[in-house]
């Protein structure tokens, strides 16, 4: 699974003109599936994302380092589902998406790390599964960060 996670003050998405979710401050999540992902990478990324220590200062002081998590703030969460995480480019014009999973083992890992989150205690706003969303944000800082379940396996250095 690869998870786009972007800090925001808030965001919302929108499908047909309906505002679907929405969230105050906190990270937008985007969330790609990829074919041979299991109930282990959605863990492993739940567990990742609510610690990660990605947002500063206390009653709005800015502080340069990254030192509270999600859990510290009490941050909101919009999920999107985002298959084009698992874009294929190297080779011609269009891009391929063999390695994003199928519809419905994308939409069933989707939901689970959707629960997950919510078990972990945080407020979770979802677009809609395989449908074509605006989503509106206000990206703080900017932070945008890449997690990979994938690097639980690689070796740290």
């Amino acid at each position: 699974m690869r998870a786009l996670i972007q800090r925001v003050t808030r965001a919302a998405v929108t499908v047909g003109g309906e505002e679907v979710g929405s969230i105050g401050p906190g990270m937008v999540v985007l969330l790609g599936v990829a074919v041979d992902d299991q109930e282990a990478d959605a863990q492993y990324l739940v567990e990742k994302l609510v610690n990660l220590r990605i947002f500063s200062g206390q009653d709005g002081r800015q502080d340069p380092r990254f030192n509270l998590s999600a859990l510290d703030v009490g941050a909101e969460l919009l999920l999107v589902s985002q298959f084009t995480l698992y874009a294929e480019t190297r080779k011609g014009r269009r891009p391929s998406f063999t390695r994003a999973a199928a519809p419905d083992d994308a939409r069933r890992l989707y939901e689970y790390t959707a629960e997950r989150f919510r078990q972990a205690g945080l407020k979770v706003a979802t677009g809609r599964f395989q449908e074509h969303m605006l989503v509106n944000l206000e990206n703080d800082g900017p932070v945008t960060l890449l997690l990979d379940s994938s690097d639980r396996q690689k070796p740290r250095r």
